[in-house]
């Protein structure tokens, strides 16, 4: 009867399925790597690496014009005040050499190494208002004695005028009995279209308008322009239209 027994214990543990695996062969089965969650993981760092990529050349780009633009502020604060003097004509006393509404260039260096010439047409200070700037072409120099009469202008004691070949139309407007006595490191200005031009020959009367002296003689030091009070010389104007402005002499 034990013999019965044993039998059939033997065939209940055969019957009875797969036997239990060992705490070695359970931790084998659950130690194996789970493909799917390896791939995205890998997949996740790949991206983020990207991400970085992309972020860190969006900001290399960025720096980049950054660096442009600071470049170019400097180079045009150098150019403008070192280098070159803008300026916008508003008004016809220099036609028609300039337009009304012409925008131009002045040379800055023009004066570093020579002096001013007659007929140069200048970028200056106005001596009534120098909040202003004025261009105009240069008649007189330091030390001369300038002459208007009739319709023409005289140098120290010339008897011939000088020739003026520029003028828009005939002189018509304040062209006579005007003397003017430069001073030194000076310069009387002209505008060429002498029938509008607000120049020289009115600046003594603008000054006692405007309270800067108690009389029009008094105001006779306000018709000159100091040598440091020159801008720069006239170089081009680049709109609307590009023109050299440097064939302008008698």
């Amino acid at each position: 009867m034990n013999q019965e027994r044993d039998t059939q214990e033997t065939l209940a543990q055969t019957q009875g399925g797969q036997p239990e695996h060992t705490p070695q062969e359970q931790q084998t089965t659950t130690g194996q790597p789970d493909t799917e969650t390896t791939a995205n993981e890998t997949a996740g760092t790949e991206q983020a690496q990207k991400d970085g990529e992309k972020k860190t050349s969006l900001l290399r780009e960025l720096l980049s014009w950054v660096e442009v633009m600071v470049a170019a502020v400097i180079i045009s604060f150098f150019l403008t005040r070192v280098v070159l003097v803008n300026s916008v004509v508003p008004s016809s006393s220099m036609e028609t050499l300039i337009s009304p509404g012409d925008r131009l260039f002045g040379n800055r260096l023009a004066y570093k190494f020579s002096d001013p010439e007659r007929f140069d047409v200048v970028i200056f200070k106005y001596p009534v208002d120098e909040e202003e700037n004025y261009i105009k072409r240069i008649i007189g120099l330091p030390g001369e004695t300038v002459r208007i009469e009739n319709a023409k202008i005289y140098i120290d004691d010339a008897t011939e005028p000088l020739q003026e070949n520029y003028l828009p139309e005939k002189w018509v407007i304040a062209n006579d009995g005007y003397e003017f006595e430069v001073p030194d490191d000076c310069y009387l200005m002209l505008g060429d279209n002498r029938n509008v031009s607000a120049d020289a020959r009115y600046w003594a009367e603008e000054a006692y308008d405007n309270g800067l002296v108690d009389s029009v003689k008094e105001g006779t030091s306000y018709e000159y322009v100091s040598r440091d009070k020159i801008l720069g010389k006239a170089m081009f104007t680049y709109w609307p239209h590009f023109r050299l402005l440097s064939d302008y002499s008698e």
